[in-house]
């Protein structure tokens, strides 16, 4: 084993084979993986095996495409067969609600070039003879389904990376992690020492372990995970007999289970209710090619809702049940990227689909690595979107609520109990006894809308409008019309400090910083000119003689953002960057009569022309000391007041007393969202993202190009000669009792011009055949298409998609809110758009201008 390596990953599984590939591949040759035992010693050796490519966001959807079109590669390069089964398979409905689900991801698929296809029952009985197809009410048709050899695939992606120069080092244990002041890290294993420049954490059950080496505790948590495999059947062998195919693949959302074929049986696996972790608390380092034992009783009820549904399967003999661990992340997504606080330490766990999802995290790990970028929006995977809050028990309870939820419909208004309270300021009973409905904002319980007196706060789940929709209607129009007051606790809040304060901030942000008392609003950029960040900035009296600003931005992005201040901070010290997450809370009162409430509680003049539109101040509200910025999210005349925890009960209480004459309301979260629709403003991570450059995302009045070499000015410069490909554009939409909830295709009718913004399939793909072997529609197999099904009709064309929208209560408009081509992103013409909303194409109208308060006066009066 040699001592220095440019990079050493630690764990031999299917992802880190993946990572050690694309390193290779990217042009670093002085890499090594360590592995404590033998490849695929975890959780790889006795995985299913199955992939796809379909994924609720859509963005891990296309990485998950990558990995599938990657098998190929890999073999040709290892010479190691993969075992590639391409059969395609099926989502099974046995609902509406489940149905409309399918019909949403159905729709997302169009924008990401997948040819699914919404089927009949009996056509999917078709392709898999031993279901009962009247349980179900419909079902939805990927041809970029199937399974392979585990074992298999990972030794190929680990052929390939030994031929491109890569070292592999097996039966030797990392025992521990310890860094230089130079940045390098000691890689201390049984066999000896590395020396490193990075690190990456390819550890599977282990990576919690390895996370503790360098005193992260990573949220992640291992699963039993139970599957069986069934004697050879008669029926299995005559379909293929018959037709010269394997069966397909079945989803069943109501058994939460899937199936497949396996040699002349059926494997059946189930996500059951009643499942049970793993080691929770510590990982044993001698666990090894074993399996746990099986508990069929545990499964049972999966199982008897599964032979119901597939009463060809009941008659078969089991011939093994397999029961191994299985590592998760709170959301089932993977933990990607590099750890904030650290230095050239990165992670790729928690991969629990790793055979659909391996080759994308390797791809976009290795890209961060090489060329300082993923190269694809991961904010799905990114390891820095959990904060403090995800402990050891919180992640033991979230893990499992996922777990046991593996198939089941997240509504896009439903809000997940486990392990809640979090994180709550001092407000939460106050809220509760106001009948709020909570939600969860990065850990923190947050007021999302307020039930009506007698009622249950309570969200009653569902794809269309709900028991929310009116009182949220009432909450909006009485702030527009009033006053309002909101809780903005779930803000991220830094103040950075210094001599250099303001070169920093300038090096960092696309506007000029502003003058002492005084506000921005600015996009960040990476080196590529794309958005990585959106912040309201204030210039605070400076103390100590010293430079010093406060800064807002989004809450969820809070350890994202650290990584890349930290990033680029001077070596020196001479700046300071604190973040407060929850020792900084806030209020925000809005609406026509919000100065004349706000003034009942200060002792300074804050008339128009006192205090401005976009000013800042520090001042005494109702007693309590406080930071007051004079803008509010909803577009209106209004204020967001910053306090101490300690200090706002006063302040909330004050506003409450001195609003009974303004007729104050409580509002939450939802109007708050709904208000910006209607001054066309976006969100981070939803409209504003690291794939959009910032005149994209339509920024242009932010991004002063004359300032100074602000990071990513050049490319930005570059994308405003060119001019954008795309636009961010707000759209009014024919909507009728459901609104846009994101990722929606916006279809237009352009004739035969192509604005070339759909991507078009490529690799795997596989035909459908009926019960006789007669193909059902065009092969898209082999070799990939040229052509998107689905994705054009007669004239029209799927042009863009939604990043979010909803109703606009005050102007009683449905908005959303997304992308197309720059060259349609002004055209206002009725019966050009549509967007296509749980499967029917609705109208949709852009509306340049935003449709509340366009001239923005009523935010400046």
């Amino acid at each position: 084993m040699k001592s220095h390596a440019k990079a050493v990953v630690i764990g031999g599984g299917v992802v880190g084979c993946s990572v050690l590939y694309h390193l290779a591949k990217a042009g670093w040759a002085d890499i090594m993986l360590i592995e404590r035992s033998e490849l695929t010693s975890g959780s790889s050796w006795h995985a299913a095996g199955g992939f796809h490519t379909l994924n609720g966001d859509p963005n891990v959807a296309k990485l998950q495409a990558y990995t599938v079109r990657l098998y190929k590669e890999i073999e040709e390069i290892s010479g190691q067969s993969c075992s590639l089964h391409l059969t395609g398979g099926v989502m099974m409905a046995d609902t509406p609600e489940r149905m409309d689900f399918l019909r949403l991801a159905h729709a997302k698929g169009r924008y990401l070039g997948m040819d699914t296809e919404l089927i009949t029952p009996s056509e999917a009985k078709a392709m898999f003879p031993l279901m009962d197809e009247t349980n179900f009410v419909g079902a939805m048709w990927d041809p970029v389904e199937g399974h392979l050899d585990p074992s298999g695939t990972t030794h190929a992606y680990a052929k390939a990376a030994r031929k491109l120069g890569a070292e592999i080092v097996l039966r030797n244990r990392v025992v521990e992690l310890t860094q230089e002041v130079d940045g390098t890290w000691n890689v201390v294993t049984e066999q000896g020492t590395v020396k490193a420049e990075h690190v990456v954490n390819c550890g599977g059950l282990w990576a919690r372990e390895i996370g503790r080496m360098v005193g992260v505790e990573l949220p992640v948590l291992a699963m039993e995970h139970m599957y069986l495999l069934t004697e050879p059947m008669p029926e299995v062998e005559e379909f293929n007999k018959s037709t010269g195919r394997e069966m397909i693949g079945v989803l069943d959302f109501k058994g939460e289970i899937y199936t497949r074929q396996e040699r002349n049986g059926i494997l059946l696996g189930t996500y059951e209710k009643a499942c049970k972790p793993w080691s929770p608390v510590n990982t044993p380092w001698d666990f090894g090619h074993e399996l746990l034992q099986p508990d069929i009783d545990r499964i049972a009820p999966s199982l008897e809702i599964g032979f119901k549904h597939f009463p060809g399967i009941e008659k078969a003999g089991i011939k093994q049940i397999i029961n191994g661990p299985f590592t998760f992340a709170l959301d089932g997504n993977p933990l990607v990227g590099p750890v904030q606080g650290l230095t050239n330490f990165w992670c790729a766990c928690a991969v629990m689909a790793g055979f659909s999802q391996g080759g994308g995290v390797g791809l976009a790990l290795s890209n961060w690595m090489v060329h300082g970028d993923p190269g694809f929006d991961v904010w799905g995977m990114d390891v820095a979107r959990f904060g403090e809050w995800a402990t050891l028990r919180y992640t033991n309870a979230k893990v499992r609520e996922n777990y046991s939820r593996r198939f089941s419909i997240r509504f896009p208004n439903e809000e997940l109990p486990a392990a809640r309270p979090a994180q709550t300021t001092p407000l939460y009973d106050t809220m509760l006894a106001n009948n709020a409905v909570l939600g969860d904002s990065w850990g923190l319980e947050t007021p999302l809308w307020f039930a009506p007196r007698g009622s249950e706060p309570k969200d009653v789940v569902s794809f269309h409008r709900s028991n929310d929709f009116r009182p949220i209607g009432e909450e909006v129009r009485a702030t527009r019309e009033r006053v309002g007051v909101t809780e903005i606790a779930n803000f991220a809040k830094y103040e950075v400090s210094g001599p250099g304060a303001e070169d920093f901030l300038n090096r960092l942000m696309t506007n000029r910083m502003p003058k002492t008392g005084r506000i921005v609003l600015t996009p960040m950029l990476n080196e590529f000119g794309r958005l990585i960040g959106d912040f309201t900035i204030a210039k605070a009296g400076p103390r100590g003689g010293e430079d010093r600003f406060m800064i807002w931005g989004s809450s969820a992005a809070q350890k994202y953002h650290m990584r890349w201040f930290e990033k680029h901070l001077p070596k020196d010290g001479s700046i300071r960057i604190h973040r407060f997450d929850q020792m900084l809370v806030g209020l925000s009162i809005a609406g026509p009569k919000s100065r004349d409430l706000l003034q009942k509680l200060v002792d300074v003049d804050i008339s128009t022309k006192a205090f401005r539109f976009m000013d800042f101040r520090e001042m005494a509200v109702g007693g309590a000391p406080c930071m007051v910025n004079r803008i509010t999210y909803t577009g209106d005349l209004g204020y967001e007041i910053w306090m101490a925890p300690a200090y706002q009960r006063l302040v909330y209480k004050a506003i409450k007393e001195a609003g009974e004459e303004f007729g104050l309301v409580d509002f939450g979260m939802r109007a708050l969202l709904s208000m910006r629709l209607e001054k066309n403003f976006p969100t981070w991570f939803r409209e504003l993202r690291p794939i959009y450059g910032p005149f994209e995302g339509s920024m242009d009045r932010f991004i002063k190009l004359e300032k100074n070499d602000f990071i990513g000015r050049e490319a930005a410069a570059k994308e405003q000669a060119e001019g954008p490909k795309l636009r961010r554009v707000s759209f009014i939409v024919d909507a009728a009792d459901a609104d846009v909830m994101g990722d929606e295709p916006i279809w237009a009718k352009v004739g035969g011009k192509d604005y070339g913004t759909v991507e078009k399939p490529h690799g795997y793909g596989a035909p459908r055949f009926d019960a006789g072997g007669k193909e059902v529609r065009g092969s898209n197999a082999a070799e990939g298409a040229s052509a998107v099904r689905g994705i054009v009709d007669g004239d029209c064309r799927v042009v863009g998609w939604v990043t979010s929208g909803g109703y606009a209560h005050y102007v009683e408009k449905s908005m959303a809110q997304g992308y197309v081509p720059a060259a349609l992103a002004e055209n206002e013409s009725a019966g050009l758009f549509e967007i296509e909303i749980l499967g029917h194409r609705r109208p949709a109208r852009i509306n340049v201008e935003p449709p509340f308060d366009p001239s923005g006066e009523k935010m400046r009066t």
